[in-house]
C-alpha cells in the first residue's frame, strides 16, 4: 500500500529519539524522583519538628477564603468536642501521603516553604508531655490558620453532647448537681413522709452533691483529666 495507517506511538518514540537520549531522560526521571523524596523529607521533618513558627508568606490572592480559621473559632470547636489544637511534633499517628502531597502543592503554589504546621484532633492521637478525626492547619498570621487537610472518620454526632458536661468548670458543676437531684429523688422513697420531708430530702441531696463531687475530683486527679476549657491547646493535661 503507498499509505500505510500511522503508528502514532513510534512516531512518539522517534520525536523523543531525536531530542533526549534514553540514558539521558533515566536520568532526568531518576533527579525528579530524589527531588521530590527530598521534599517529602523535609516536610516530614518539618511535621514533627519543634518549630514555633506564627506566620507563613502566603499569596492571599491564592488562598482559598472558606479554608481560614481564626484561632477563635478553632478554640470554640475545640471546647465543644473536647479535642485538642497543637504544634504537629505531639501527634503520634502517621501523616498520610495525602496531606504530605497537600503541602508540597501549596508550596509549589505559593513559593514558599511551610513551618509551624498544627493539627486538630482528640486527645488518644497525641503523645502528650505528661504521661478520629484529625485537621492539618498552617498559621497565616495574626491568629488565623489555613486548612491543609483532613483525614481520618468524621466525629460521633453524640460527641459533642457527651462532652458537654466537661466543657467547663461551671458546666461540670450544674452536670454535678443534676445528677445529684436526680439520683435523690430516685432515692426520696425511702424519706418519712411527714413535716421534716424537705428537710431530709435537702440532707439526701447534700449527701448526693457531695459524693459525686468527690468521684468526680478523685477520677480527674487519679487520670489527670481536665476540662475543655483547660486543655484545648494544653500540652499536658489529658
Amino acid at each position: 500500500m503507498i499509505f500505510n495507517p500511522t503508528n502514532i506511538e513510534e512516531k512518539l518514540r522517534l520525536q523523543q529519539s531525536k531530542q533526549i537520549a534514553q540514558p539521558d531522560i533515566l536520568k532526568q526521571v531518576q533527579t525528579i524522583f530524589d527531588t521530590e523524596n527530598e521534599k517529602e523529607i523535609n516536610i516530614e521533618n518539618e511535621l514533627k519538628s519543634a518549630n514555633s513558627t506564627t506566620s507563613n508568606l502566603f499569596n492571599v490572592e491564592l488562598l482559598k477564603s472558606d479554608q481560614i480559621f481564626h484561632i477563635d473559632s478553632i478554640k470554640k470547636t475545640c471546647i465543644d468536642y473536647r479535642l485538642r489544637f497543637l504544634d504537629t511534633k505531639y501527634f503520634k499517628n502517621e501523616f498520610p501521603q495525602e496531606a504530605i502531597n497537600k503541602i508540597k502543592a501549596l508550596e509549589k503554589e505559593h513559593n514558599i516553604t511551610l513551618s509551624g504546621f498544627k493539627i486538630m484532633a482528640p486527645s488518644k492521637l497525641f503523645k502528650l508531655e505528661n504521661p478520629d478525626d484529625p485537621l492539618l492547619f498552617a498559621p497565616i498570621g495574626n491568629d488565623y490558620y489555613y486548612l491543609i487537610h483532613k483525614w481520618g472518620n468524621d466525629l460521633n454526632p453524640l460527641r459533642k453532647w457527651r462532652m458537654l458536661p466537661f466543657k467547663s468548670y461551671e458546666n461540670l458543676l450544674i452536670f454535678a448537681l443534676i445528677v445529684s437531684f436526680a439520683l435523690t429523688y430516685l432515692f426520696n422513697y425511702n424519706l418519712p413522709q411527714d413535716n421534716n420531708y424537705t428537710s431530709y430530702f435537702f440532707l439526701l441531696f447534700l449527701f448526693m452533691f457531695k459524693s459525686i463531687v468527690g468521684i468526680v475530683i478523685y477520677y480527674a486527679i487519679s487520670q489527670g483529666k481536665n476540662v475543655n476549657s483547660a486543655i484545648w491547646n494544653n500540652k499536658y493535661s489529658k
